[in-house]
């Protein structure tokens, strides 16, 4: 009899340290923290409404708040989140439902890593 055991899934989560700081050294630090915050609570807004789209088979939808999701984060340095939300749409219009469904599970997955590790404080110096 075959033996079945879970695979972890778990990936680097690639920042733009330089870009984080070149917003602190523009900015000031409050004023980065409160930015960065405001990005933040679009990318999560983002991220819910390219989920609910692609839950509800919305794919047009899909791919523009997954376009919206990639621009933010390429602002702000979050270089993995803004790649996989690319991907998403690229699968999307494709129609390649497979890749797709993979793609919309590593969004989550590298979406909300990004989301709490911009988050934390001590890495926007």
């Amino acid at each position: 009899m075959a033996e079945i055991k879970a695979l972890a899934i778990s990936e680097a989560v690639r920042v733009d340290a330089k870009r984080v700081g070149d917003i602190v050294r523009e900015l000031g630090e409050n004023a980065a923290y409160n930015v960065i915050g405001v990005a933040l609570e679009q990318l999560a807004g983002a991220l819910t409404a390219t989920d609910e789209a692609y839950r509800n088979g919305d794919l047009v939808a899909a791919v523009t708040h997954a376009e919206k999701l990639s621009r933010l984060a390429w602002q702000i340095g979050l270089l993995s989140f803004a790649s996989v939300a690319m991907d998403l749409g690229a699968c999307a219009e494709r129609r390649d439902n497979i890749a797709l469904m993979a793609v919309h599970a590593r969004l989550l997955r590298v979406g909300n890593r990004s989301l709490t590790l911009i988050w934390d404080r001590s890495n926007l110096a």
